[in-house]
């Protein structure tokens, strides 16, 4: 005891005798610390929204869920869906901004505050993104090849008469008469030849990757620079670009959405889209592509929803906000349902085949289907910048959202690296310069095999659903206090005896879901070839996206 005064009183002195120089000094390193350690906020809770919106709406609202529910019986899918979203989606969108929110921290550090033990997962959801971040931007690179080539008086795609048309090629709106059917049994439609053989001019299979493809590479340097212009000063430039590129989308959808609903064959299509085949729901596979989709489009497990939390005020209603985004999410994604499956259905009319048969998975959804429509539209070529111009907005703020995430994430954790000067910008731009580089693997002739892997293992399917598990285990489990959590983001207690209520039932509701799915049957890897069909090749937990 008398040790410890005794120290504490040298303390003192010492402290007093500091002459007023060395006072100074050490009030100057003081306020160079606060500064040093100042992340910013959002200047508003629109830019928050906005950015948010931005990241979970993009391009698999577009292409992925109409593909899902044509392969899974129509609207029967829409009953996984709905299930996965009150049990999955809602429970996790609110875990991970009341996380970021309440941290203030990224998609690392916000798990050694929680629970060190835990602080794998939050490595985990990065490497997930920085291997997204790898092939996501490779649409992109499609996007800006589709953008430059409807700079012209006829779209490439609308007629076959180019070079790179086979002797099957048929302008099918030429063809008026069921006779003519017969003849033109095996024929294909300018704009699936332009996007094989034009776009990606696919080789015979992984082992053949080709040349590189030159004009879809300096496509992809043109989509990296974007990206970071978007990025260099981080929520500060980011917060400003999201008010065009997330509202944007939305003007051109609902113009292509009236356009098609007044295409011959439509009603069949829509048709086919509400539909349900019940049978469907007895197979594993549609719940896990249903599982999958919420995962994927709401962009969790990922660290994009802790990272752009992190920079909210400490008592901003993250609850009212998530709730009201997960909502516009999925209305996002039946809306553009009608706009795609009105195309096919009329795709469909002209060829008179199924609907199924009508266009191409994935990427060839997007770059098929709607397509096909803009030709159909008067002066198609200002259509088709408008529509291409709404895929590329739709892409590039989940791109650049993406990289936000992974630059948060590392500057938190070294803060004292790169909180100087301009140490962030340059780790941005030496990711972005690397990223670049790893992904001319897939912009060559057999680059969209490469894609189809990275999507198909790499950032969707199991290692979502089982950083989901852990981080429900953490949270809700071995953290334990929700209620304590929750009290400090939410003021009002309605809200908290609405939530403990509802939600929190869910967070035991929503890891039983997500093992559930993982008991999927192995089933075929499906992978693109040159003749426009799929052909099964490995054996996997299968994880589309």
């Amino acid at each position: 005891m008398d040790n410890a005064i005794s120290d504490s009183q040298s303390c003192v002195a010492t402290i007093n005798v500091e002459s007023p120089k060395e006072q100074k000094k050490s009030k100057t390193k003081t306020m160079d610390d606060q500064k040093l350690n100042e992340r910013g906020k959002w200047n508003n809770k629109i830019e928050f929204v906005l950015s948010i919106a931005g990241t979970i709406i993009g391009l698999g609202n577009v292409w992925r869920f109409p593909y899902l529910c044509y392969k899974n019986g129509g609207g029967a899918f829409l009953i996984p869906y709905l299930i996965f979203f009150s049990t999955c989606g809602i429970p996790l969108f609110v875990l991970e901004t009341a996380l970021g929110q309440s941290t203030a921290s990224g998609g690392l550090t916000c798990w050694s505050k929680v629970c060190p033990l835990f602080e794998g997962i939050g490595y985990a959801t990065q490497v997930i993104v920085i291997v997204l971040n790898l092939y996501y931007v490779v649409v992109l690179a499609w996007t800006f090849f589709y953008l430059f080539s409807s700079f012209t008086s006829e779209l490439p795609w609308a007629k076959c008469n180019h070079t790179w048309n086979t002797d099957s090629c048929v302008e099918f709106q030429s063809i008026n008469t069921s006779s003519q059917w017969t003849t033109f049994k095996n024929a294909t439609s300018p704009v699936i030849e332009f996007w094989e053989n034009r776009v990606l001019q696919l080789s015979d299979g992984i082992d053949s990757p080709g040349n590189l493809r030159w004009d879809l590479a300096l496509c992809l340097l043109l989509a990296w620079i974007i990206c970071y212009l978007c990025t260099i000063k981080g929520i500060k430039s980011s917060g400003k670009v999201v008010y065009f590129s997330a509202t944007f989308p939305y003007v051109m959808l609902i113009v292509l959405l009236i356009r098609g609903v007044t295409l011959p064959g439509a009603v069949d299509g829509i048709k086919f889209y509400l539909q349900p085949d019940i049978s469907k729901l007895s197979e594993p596979q549609v719940w896990m592509d249903a599982g999958t989709q919420i995962f994927f489009s709401y962009a969790l497990c990922l660290g994009c929803l802790t990272a752009l939390g992190s920079y909210n005020k400490y008592n901003n209603n993250c609850y009212k906000d998530s709730i009201a985004l997960c909502f516009l999410n999925s209305g996002t994604s039946f809306v553009a349902g009608f706009a795609i499956f009105s195309i096919l259905g009329f795709m469909s009319y002209e060829q008179q085949v199924p609907i199924s048969e009508v266009a191409e998975s994935g990427p060839g959804l997007a770059f098929i289907a709607f397509p096909r429509a803009v030709t159909l539209m008067p002066l198609s070529p200002l259509w088709s910048c408008c529509f291409f111009l709404m895929i590329l907005l739709l892409g590039i703020d989940s791109q650049f959202i993406g990289i936000e995430t992974l630059v948060t994430a590392v500057v938190d954790l070294y803060p004292n690296v790169f909180r100087k000067g301009n140490r962030r910008e340059l780790f941005s731009l030496a990711f972005v310069v690397l990223s670049f580089f790893a992904g001319l693997s897939m912009v060559t002739e057999g680059g969209m095999y490469v894609f189809q892997l990275f999507d198909y293992y790499a950032a969707s399917g199991s290692c979502l659903l089982f950083v989901a598990v852990f981080q429900s285990v953490c949270i809700a489990y071995v953290y334990g206090y929700l209620s304590l959590f929750l009290d400090k983001i939410q003021s009002t207690e309605i809200q908290q005896n609405l939530y403990l209520s509802s939600v929190g039932l869910c967070f035991g509701v929503a890891p039983s879901f997500v093992i559930y799915c993982l008991h999927s049957t192995c089933s075929p890897l499906e992978t693109y070839n040159s003749q426009g069909s799929f052909q099964k090749t490995y054996l996997s937990i299968n994880s589309a996206r």
